[in-house]
């Protein structure tokens, strides 16, 4: 099976926060097409609010098998990637993943110990997972399964020679 590796670069944001129990938070708030000619954690802009970073690079594996997962983001009013963040050392964060897959996404934000956000998939890699979906989706029809209507006399035959209670003679083995 053939992978598709697409670089991006990540944007970070550390927002300020007006609450008693935090002073501020991380979050993914963009993703680049193709990997800027800067070096990770370089601050991009700076408010009294928010401050803006370039995380790092990192590179979104497609798989054929999962198309159809591609397929429905690209369906959606606004195609998105997942972008989650672990915290490696206090205040220290690391891409831990970017995934095109909007059930991973999911499934990652449903976990503890990282930040994950849904982030704009800019127009470029929406081109290019794509041209991924039409190169290797494969349409599978939906067939319901039916089930065998039981036959209670060909069970009850079936108790009977293999209960529980049943036992051989000596002789009979």
């Amino acid at each position: 099976m053939s992978t598709k590796l697409i670089s991006v670069g990540v944007v970070v944001a550390k927002r300020r926060l007006k609450g008693p129990w935090a002073s501020h938070a991380w979050l993914p708030v963009a993703v680049l097409a193709g990997l800027p000619g800067t070096a990770p954690w370089t601050r991009l802009s700076a408010s009294e609010d928010e401050e803006t970073f370039y995380a790092g690079a990192y590179e979104v594996e497609l798989h054929p098998a999962e198309t159809a997962h591609y397929g429905d983001n690209l369906a959606a009013a606004q195609p998105s990637l997942w972008v989650a963040l672990r915290e490696t050392a206090p205040e220290t964060y690391a891409v831990a993943t970017v995934t095109a897959d909007p059930y991973e996404g999911e499934s990652l934000a449903e976990g503890i110990g990282e930040i994950v956000e849904a982030v704009p998939m800019p127009l470029e890699i929406q081109a290019e997972v794509g041209a991924f979906y039409r190169a290797f989706h494969v349409e599978r029809v939906f067939h319901k399964r039916k089930r065998d209507r039981a036959d209670p006399e060909a069970l009850a035959r079936q108790g009977a020679n293999h209960g529980a209670g049943a036992r051989r003679r000596p002789e009979e083995s």
